[in-house]
């Protein structure tokens, strides 16, 4: 069964309201084996919303709507749904019964455009929301099912439990497949040369490999469709396998591990700790490893020397030194890592200390230049690194290659 999701709403397109209802629906209809090939957001116009739902119908055996079918005016979605499949609307009296008991018992006049919400496209049949007034509906008609849901998360996502989920795991129980990912998260090399190494694995039709760019890391998601669970994990585990050994050690982990949680853990196995002192970072790189649910164990001291004073006076780095390199420099770097190693008694020290911008730079020294220091007990080195990027961009792919050179220091 393919499906396609179509989102109604104009704060969509404006980009009022973030979509999470369509990426929810899509993960579940995943796991039931559905194939979602298309998602689409329309406006509130009732000429687009039907133009819309006729191309959905065109390739989709399942079209499952999103909002609109509120009592005002700009709730358009049931009659989009009559016009493109030629199923007229018609009240239907128990449910226009409910809305009057329901606005009665609370005492409230009942608008008479309330009354919207009780008309059912011919061969529909309402589905019961018990979060809210509008009830969903579902309509079958030439070998096509649409499904319309509230907009509302708190009634869409109860809605599709109750209702939606056991009639699609009846309707599929003969052709179900389940659809099962493994993401391989990776750091230290690029999107391309991920993908020159594994290209040809790319070309596979099942389990299917796909590249995915994150700031300071690349994810490859391996898929696979099968009959069941333990089948599709039985494909993919030799795709896993082989990315591995083409790879190597740049893959620090699968799925939702983060890199913080990999370093963490490998930190812990070797019974290491580690401290930090940044600059350019603010603290964010301490705040990822603190962040690591057991960190204590491994992290004993976190500074942030943000001026030239504050890195003389507190990390006791000589001031002739910034005087001669300046604090954006790999002397400088090596300098605060050294010192924090030694002020902490921590095993390994990070140093981060650059210039995220937008200003401060300049041509010998440009924004995105950072400097990353690691101390450890065979001595001290540091990396020369240029980012791009904005301010935010520069000062998280700083905190992300610190974690990688540790991960590296610590897989020796």
């Amino acid at each position: 069964m393919i499906a396609e999701i179509v989102s109604i709403g104009t704060e969509l397109l404006l980009g009022q309201i973030v979509d999470t209802n369509a990426a929810y629906l899509a993960q579940q209809l995943s796991a039931l084996g559905i194939g979602v090939y298309h998602r689409t957001t329309v406006g509130d116009n009732l000429d687009r919303a039907i133009a819309t739902l006729r191309q959905a119908l065109g390739r989709a055996d399942l079209v499952i709507t999103i909002a609109g079918l509120g009592p005002t005016m700009d709730d358009l979605t049931r009659d989009a749904i009559a016009a493109a499949m030629d199923a007229p609307l018609a009240r239907d009296p128990a449910i226009a019964e409910h809305l009057t008991a329901w606005f009665a018992q609370r005492g409230v006049p009942m608008p008479e455009t309330n009354l919207r919400q009780a008309d059912v496209p011919a061969g529909g049949r309402p589905l019961p929301n018990a979060n809210g007034t509008a009830p969903g509906l579902l309509v079958e008609k030439d070998g096509k099912i649409v499904i319309a849901l509230p907009g509302p998360p708190n009634e869409m996502i109860p809605l599709f439990e109750t209702s939606i989920h056991p009639f699609l795991l009846e309707r599929t129980a003969g052709e179900r497949q389940v659809i099962r990912s493994r993401t391989l998260r990776i750091v230290g090399m690029g999107e391309s040369t991920v993908e020159e190494l594994t290209r040809d694995l790319m070309d596979a039709a099942n389990p299917t490999v796909a590249p995915y760019a994150k700031v300071g890391e690349v994810h490859l998601r391996v898929t696979s469709r099968a009959p069941d669970e333990a089948a599709a994990d039985t494909q993919i585990a030799p795709v896993v396998a082989e990315i591995r050994r083409r790879l190597g050690n740049v893959v620090y982990g699968e799925d939702e591990t983060t890199l913080e949680q990999a370093v963490v853990a490998l930190l812990v196995q070797n019974h290491k700790t580690a401290a930090t002192a940044e600059s350019c970072t603010g603290g964010m790189l301490s705040g990822r490893l603190t962040n690591v649910a057991g960190s204590s164990a491994i992290f004993n001291v976190g500074m942030v020397t943000y001026s030239n004073e504050a890195k003389i006076h507190l990390l006791k780095v000589p001031a002739a030194l910034i005087g001669e390199f300046g604090a954006v420099s790999s002397e400088v770097a090596k300098a605060m890592a050294q010192r924090v190693r030694d002020l902490s008694g921590a095993d390994y020290g990070l140093s981060v200390t650059g210039i995220a911008g937008p200003g401060g730079g300049t041509a010998e020294k440009p924004v995105g230049l950072v400097y990353i220091g690691v101390a450890t007990a065979a001595g001290v080195t540091a990396t020369k690194n240029l980012f791009t990027g904005g301010r935010a961009d520069i000062r998280y792919r700083s905190t992300q290659t610190a974690l990688d050179l540790l991960r590296r220091e610590l897989m020796k």
